[in-house]
């Protein structure tokens, strides 16, 4: 079986001697032992990294997320934090932007 290539993983994604795999410096087990599966797993500074990269290509203020793609009071934080607009299209959306404070 071939290993997935590193540019398919988020930035702080490395493979372990033993052949685990951790994210932000956890281990994915554990994350699973804890919590379960499926279970979605954000990484933070790849999320950033990427808002960044738009931002820088197009200037801030001139790009949007869609917030369609995924919502919640901390995304909604990270966007903004990093120079993005939320594209908003419903009143459940609108009320998790405004209880993120934006």
């Amino acid at each position: 079986m071939n290993p997935i290539p590193q540019s398919l993983l988020p930035d702080t994604a490395t493979c372990e001697p033993d052949g685990s795999l951790s994210i932000g410096g956890v281990l994915v087990s554990v994350l699973v032992a804890q919590y379960g599966t499926p279970l979605f797993i954000y990484d933070e500074a790849h999320l950033r990294n990427r808002c960044r990269e738009a931002v820088e290509a197009f200037g801030v203020g001139n790009v949007v997320y869609a917030t369609k793609a995924f919502l919640c009071k901390a995304m909604a934080r990270l966007a903004v934090e990093e120079g993005m607009r939320l594209d908003v299209d419903s009143c459940g959306e609108l009320y998790v932007s405004m209880e993120a404070g934006l």
